[in-house]
Order: C-alpha cells, then structure tokens, then sequence
C-alpha cells in the first residue's frame, strides 16, 4: 500500500442475503481530502464508506485505513474515525454540554470538562450550552452532532449525509467548518444527494447499484463523460421537450428553470436531430460544458442493476 493515501481499497464486496450492495470497488483517498460519495438511494454509498474506514467487514476485498489493515485491525480504525450519521442520535432531553460531557465519558477521555469546553467554542455552541438539545433547529442540531464527531481528534471523518434536513444557511456554514478541517489535515468521507455540495468536494466517487461509474475532480469527472450538452430557451418548452426525447442520439432532455437541457454522446447525431429545431425562431440554442447534473443523471441511466 502507497503512504502517500490515508485511506487505499480495492476489491470491496458486499452482499446482504442475496442482494449485492457493493461490486468491486476500488478507491483512494489523500490525507485532507473531501472525498464525496454520490448515488441514487440505495446505491451502497454508506455501506461503502463504512468499509473503507473498518466499520463493516466486506466480503471479499482488502486495504488500509490510516495504515491499519480493515480486515483485521478494525478496532484501531475506529479510535481514528468520527462517525456523523444523517439521523440525529444525541440525547434531547440533555443540554448541549450535557451530551458533549456524555460522550467524552464514553471515550474515556482525561481532563473532558476542559476539552469539551474547546469543543463549544470551536463549533460556536458556548452561548448555548445549556440549551436542550431537543429545542434546537436542524442547523445547530448538526453542529452538535458534529463537536460530538470530534471530540476526540479522529483523523477521517465519515459525513453521512449530514446537511439533510437543514436550511441553506445551515448548510453554507457547515461546508466552511469542513473545508477548515480539511486545511487542518482532516480526511473526510461525505455522501450527499446535493450537486452544489458534490462541488464543493475535492473529488467524487458516483456509485449505482453498488458499482463505481466515475471518480476524481469534478472537472475530471465531467470530462471524462463525454457528454455534449445543450441549453435551450423560449415558449412552450414542455411540448419541446417530449418532442426531443424520442430523437435520435438525444439520452436525455431535461428540464432546469426556465431552461432546458440536451445531452448525449453521439455529438454529429445530434447536431443532425436537433438541426431542425436550430431554424425555430421560438428557442434559443446554446451548446454548453455539462453541469455535474447533466453527468450524473446520464451516468444513472447507463447504469444496470447488478445487485439482484
């Protein structure tokens, strides 16, 4: 295994009864990377998270997680790793303080009181310490569960669609506070259904059916597809859009505002199909670099359901 990435899999399987969830999955991730995990539900973003960092055996593979094997050396791993579910799993009848303190019981930490304190100020929280946790907005619950996630000085940090449920204020700070971990050197693992946070990754893993279709930057990821995309404006954009999905060389037509937008990968048939409509004075056309949306929702139907 290179020193060079914190985390290194490859050939992680997994299978609950008869159903694959994870295919023969490779992946590597840098120390300080924000490393983002996309994919339709059910696509086996979380179980494979959970392997990478020793938190589930696979069924077949191997790799190393801050140098630890994780097959056999799970318990270090975890000592190493904050864990932020998507559901809220603090206490709230407690108050903040009170649910920091419990934790840092669990983990048998010295000096708590002190080191949860430093918690509260590095998350913004000391005003409302002594709030309970079940009076709190989405927003400040997830920062809660967050200083909880860090309490104590974890290495990989695994975000399990974190921002769900909050408002985009919420989400914009909690963005800032993880790329502020990542400058420090923390590694974190995020899966999310948000294109706009996907962008905000250093780079991207889009799984389907448990199978990896695409990883790296978000401009490699994009290049990569080879998709030709365009944007069209003007009236009666519905009627047009039924009418295009059924050309030739046209894999999706897609609605965005007051837009749409064209793609597929056959760029000459394309320009073919669509040159008729080019003569409409009713649309503007404006060929275009696909949004991470336009790759995505391409990838999703080349994808095959291989977990059966």
């Amino acid at each position: 295994m290179s020193k060079e990435f914190v985390i290194e899999v490859s050939g992680l399987c997994k299978s609950f009864g008869k159903r694959r969830v994870v295919n023969n999955l490779a992946l590597k991730v840098r120390r300080g990377e924000i490393y983002g995990f996309l994919g339709p539900n059910g696509s086996g973003k979380t179980t494979t998270i959970r392997m990478m960092c020793g938190l589930l055996t696979p069924d077949a593979g191997s790799g190393q997680c801050l140098g630890y094997d994780i097959l056999t050396q799970s318990a270090q791993i975890k000592r190493h790793v904050g864990y932020m579910t998507q559901k809220f799993t603090l206490y709230e009848d407690l108050t903040i303080r009170e649910n920091l303190d419990f934790v840092a019981r669990v983990y048998g930490m010295e000096h708590r009181r002190e080191r949860v304190t430093a918690s509260l100020e590095r998350l913004g929280l000391l005003a409302r310490a002594n709030q309970l946790a079940g009076v709190l907005s989405g927003g400040w619950k997830q920062r809660l569960a967050l200083a909880a996630c860090l309490l104590h000085d974890p290495q990989v940090l695994l975000l399990d669609e974190p921002t769900a449920g909050v408002d985009p204020t919420a989400r914009r700070d909690f963005w800032e506070q993880i790329h502020q971990l990542a400058a420090e050197g923390m590694t974190t693992l995020v899966s999310t259904h948000y294109m706009d946070e996907a962008e905000r990754c250093h780079r991207l893993a889009y799984i389907a059916y448990g199978n990896l279709l695409a990883d790296g930057t978000v401009s490699e990821v994009i290049a990569r597809s080879a998709l030709t995309t365009w944007v069209v404006s003007g009236t009666q954009l519905w009627e047009l859009q039924t009418r295009l999905k059924n050309l030739v060389g046209i894999e999706q037509a897609v609605a965005f505002g007051t837009k749409l937008h064209i793609s597929g990968h056959d760029a000459a048939q394309m320009q073919r199909s669509l040159s008729p409509y080019f003569q409409d004075a009713r649309y503007h056309w404006e060929l275009t670099t696909p949004n991470l949306e336009d790759v995505f929702i391409s990838l999703m139907g080349q994808a095959k359901d291989t977990s059966l």
